[in-house]
């Protein structure tokens, strides 16, 4: 996958995106400092979300429409999501800002109506919440833009990934990483069963973590799993409050997060590795060394022949085979045993 020219994958260093979401409490100038934050501590993009309460669900005081779990609890859908909302007319403000300044950007959209919106700012990249990944319409119309997806898989089942990988495909989606993602705010660590990942690279080579954790275990964890994308929430400052902010990190945490992500995955390095006969520290292994004076025509023996520290003669494997032969040279104690020494 590529957006905007960096390429993303197992090659490549983790892609570290800041996630805006709601933390810009309703203001265009809010946002825009998230953006400015997000380049200064090396995010690789900025993601925001583009809808509005209309297109979400409709204005209902009934039970199903109000939240019962924490962070929004008692408000309706409708008064949460009217709230947060940042108005769609500033997509097109903060796109060109992005782009001013050099920071990747691009969005969620929650309906066909953004998705549009996006493609005439010329949005490189869609981002699939986990609560829109089990619709079928909504991701026919994503796929059918031909942009590069990442989708979260919060809520979804086997079932589910299968289904939305099918009409992505169907649809003419090349490019689809997905997320693993636990969809409370904030997870609990215990609650991430990274081990999913494993799952996930059935159905695509390009997976990571959207973490709505409180520190950056799970995220560093899912480098070393191969993961090669992790999503986090960003925002200015905790205390700035908003829906998000008990789940979002600072700008010194992302910081640290995207240097400990290069850093876990420049440990993976490659399995070949293994395959080098020089490996670092081969120089202070054992090999084969004359540990007395010889004399041309002497044999190979026990007694003027030993396996020691450093590494600089025959491998110790071939012990057997040079005991016996006979020195075609005169040799001091202290000198590491080559094939041209003996015959």
């Amino acid at each position: 996958m590529e957006i905007e020219g960096r390429k993303i994958g197992p090659g490549y260093p983790p892609y570290i995106i800041a996630e805006m979401s709601n933390n810009h409490l309703g203001s265009v100038d809010r946002a825009k400092e998230i953006i400015l934050a997000a380049k200064e501590v090396n995010a690789d993009a900025v993601k925001i979300q583009t809808y509005d309460a209309d297109a979400m669900t409709i204005d209902s005081p009934k039970k199903d429409f109000v939240i019962h779990s924490p962070l929004w609890k008692g408000k309706t859908y409708y008064q949460l999501y009217k709230e947060i909302a940042l108005p769609i007319e500033h997509t097109k403000e903060l796109f060109d800002y992005s782009r001013k300044i050099g920071m990747t950007i691009f969005s969620s959209p929650f309906d066909e109506r953004a998705v549009d919106h996006l493609m005439d700012v010329s949005c490189p990249a869609f981002k699939i919440a986990s609560f829109e990944a089990i619709d079928p319409f909504f991701l026919k119309t994503v796929a059918q833009t031909g942009k590069p997806i990442l989708m979260s898989t919060g809520i979804s089942s086997l079932h589910d990934i299968e289904m939305a990988m099918k009409v992505l495909k169907e649809n003419n989606a090349e490019d689809i990483l997905l997320f693993h993602c636990v969809s409370e705010y904030p997870a609990p660590i215990k609650e991430y069963h990274l081990n999913t990942l494993n799952v996930l690279s059935q159905f695509s080579h390009l997976y990571g973590l959207s973490d709505h954790s409180l520190d950056d275990t799970a995220a560093l964890s899912s480098i070393a799993m191969g993961g090669c994308a992790v999503e986090k929430h960003f925002t200015l400052s905790r205390r700035d409050g908003g829906p998000d902010a008990a789940f979002s990190i600072e700008k010194d945490q992302f910081r640290a997060l995207k240097m400990n992500c290069q850093r876990v995955w420049e440990c993976l390095g490659t399995p070949d590795v293994l395959n080098t006969k020089n490996r670092p520290g081969r120089e202070h292994a054992r090999s084969l060394y004359v540990v007395s004076d010889v004399g041309k025509g002497e044999k190979v023996s026990r007694e003027n022949v030993r396996s020691i520290r450093p590494g600089y003669g025959l491998s110790p494997r071939l012990y057997e085979q040079v005991i016996g032969k006979t020195f075609n040279q005169n040799i001091d104690a202290g000198t590491a045993l080559k094939w041209e020494y003996i015959s």
